[in-house]
């Protein structure tokens, strides 16, 4: 498993959270009283970047998904308590822009960081955190029983939900910037998608993209088709969607604009 610097930058957003901490580890904040009733069977499932559950902002998003869309929303502890970054390390000096320079002290302590988050890394190696996910969406499944499920990916969450697009787990997805996937992985994902894209992304770069572009669009009027789309946010870089710099205004725009895209993709595929 990998991942690049972007994947360890980026803002802590304002607010606090308003959902709870269950006693699995997981996050969760119900659907807004005020709801239609025929949503109660609906849920998401969201899926963290690096840093986990301990980063405000994989809290906050939920909060705000859930009001905006109407659903219940859940948060898997995908790391067991033990996220391979920590958010003391949320790095302000790898550029919030494409083409940025990157600063040799910021290389340095990026790299030191990567050396001690190698043992979290293998304990958290995709193998590992889908099999977690995975228990959970069938434990959760059990008892609540919901008639629809949807997951959104940041980061590594993002390639989670590319993995276990074809796992029977969720009808919809939504991905963020992912980290490292496979063409045969994408390949594989036969619920609807919904891809968020940076113009600057180390893992998802535009080769990778225009190749699964490529590979949806060749299902066009197949038995295997599945609705797909995917949008390219320019002037950012991955992770803006989960840990944006609000104090540059098209940074802003990007990341209000990628939870749009997410809320209007669960609206119309669940």
């Amino acid at each position: 498993m990998s991942f690049c610097e972007h994947c360890t930058q980026g803002r802590i957003l304002p607010g606090e959270p308003t959902g709870t901490m269950q006693s699995d580890g997981s996050y969760f904040h119900p659907a807004p009283q005020s709801a239609d009733p025929a949503n109660s069977k609906k849920a998401i499932i969201f899926l963290t970047d690096i840093f986990g559950l301990p980063l405000k902002n994989n809290k906050l998003l939920p909060d705000q998904l859930s009001e905006a869309l109407g659903y219940d929303v859940w948060a898997p502890d995908v790391f067991d308590g033990y996220p391979p970054v920590s958010e003391d390390q949320l790095s302000d000096g790898i550029p919030d822009v494409p083409g940025g320079a990157w600063p040799l002290w910021a290389k340095l302590k990026f790299l030191v960081m990567v050396f001690f988050a190698i043992p979290r890394l293998i304990s958290s190696r995709p193998s590992i955190a889908d099999e977690r996910i995975e228990m959970f969406v069938k434990k959760l499944q059990e008892e609540r029983k919901y008639e629809k499920l949807g997951a959104v990916g940041y980061c590594f969450g993002g390639a989670a939900a590319v993995r276990l697009g074809s796992k029977g787990l969720f009808n919809s997805i939504v991905v963020c910037h992912p980290s490292i996937i496979s063409k045969a992985e994408i390949s594989a994902i036969n619920i609807p998608t919904s891809w968020v894209c940076a113009e600057e992304d180390f893992t998802f770069g535009t080769m990778l993209r225009n190749e699964a572009e490529a590979l949806f669009a060749a299902r066009k009027d197949k038995r295997d088709y599945v609705d797909y789309e995917f949008r390219e946010y320019k002037g950012v870089v991955h992770g803006f969607a989960i840990r944006p710099n609000l104090g540059i205004p098209f940074i802003k725009q990007a990341f209000e604009g990628s939870f749009d895209q997410t809320v209007q993709w669960f609206k119309k595929t669940l």
